[in-house]
């Protein structure tokens, strides 16, 4: 069965071309990238049921193309355009930024970073590498880790600030588990690479945690050793 087989009023391809498409579901958006259903259901209710099982769009992101596949009635090609339609969601989150951005506050940075890092599953650390007005110069990745840690040094902070000729920079990495508090292992790191900041010329602006839904600053929470 098709969309075609719905109601008029009911087929999400006519309801986004009246209403628009902020104004569909995540079900009827899911369907729309599937276009066909399963033998004896529509393409709604197929998504109504990949979205019933990954316990939601948020968890959406998280099954590879294999684990899309034993659902029933995807097949590697609606898994494809599923993951497809996610990764175009997810580097637009992460372009989205006209001009050259300029951080002034710990909000900014969580606002530039928070789509990209949120829903990693393994730790993700990055760095922002400014100028003397605080604007981007580049952001680097410097290290994936495993899913609770990840092994960061000063020489890899810090080779690309000089190669670039960055004033500051701005730790960044994300928490797998959504919750941002810091560890104990992230105070050790921020400390020794604010130290050798301090020794290179270098300033460390901040240290940012990204989360599920909210940040950790050791900015803001003046643990940043000045």
């Amino acid at each position: 069965m098709t969309l075609k087989d719905l109601p008029q009023e009911e087929r999400p391809r006519e309801r986004m071309r009246d209403l628009g498409a902020e104004r569909l579901s995540n079900t009827e958006l899911l369907a729309i990238i599937l276009r066909t259903g399963h033998r004896a259901e529509t393409a709604m209710h197929l998504a109504e049921r990949i979205l019933h099982e990954a316990g939601g769009l948020r968890f959406l992101p998280d099954y590879t193309l294999e684990e899309l596949q034993q659902i029933k009635g995807v097949g590697l090609a609606k898994a494809v355009q599923i993951k497809a339609a996610l990764e175009v969601g997810r580097r637009l989150a992460a372009s989205a930024r006209p001009g050259t951005p300029a951080f002034s506050s710990p909000r900014e940075v969580a606002a530039y970073l928070k789509e990209e890092l949120r829903y990693y599953k393994k730790e993700y650390f990055k760095i922002i590498l400014l100028n003397t007005k605080n604007q981007l110069i580049s952001l680097e990745d410097v290290s994936v880790g495993s899913l609770n840690s990840s092994i960061v040094h000063p020489r890899e902070i810090f080779n690309p600030c000089v190669k670039k000729s960055a004033a500051a920079v701005i730790l960044v990495h994300n928490h797998p588990s959504g919750d941002p508090s810091p560890s104990r292992e992230d105070l050790e790191v921020t400390k020794r690479l604010v130290e050798a900041g301090k020794i290179i010329g270098i300033k460390v602006l901040d240290h940012m945690i990204i989360g599920e839904s909210s940040y950790f600053s050791f900015k803001e929470k003046d643990l940043l050793v000045d």
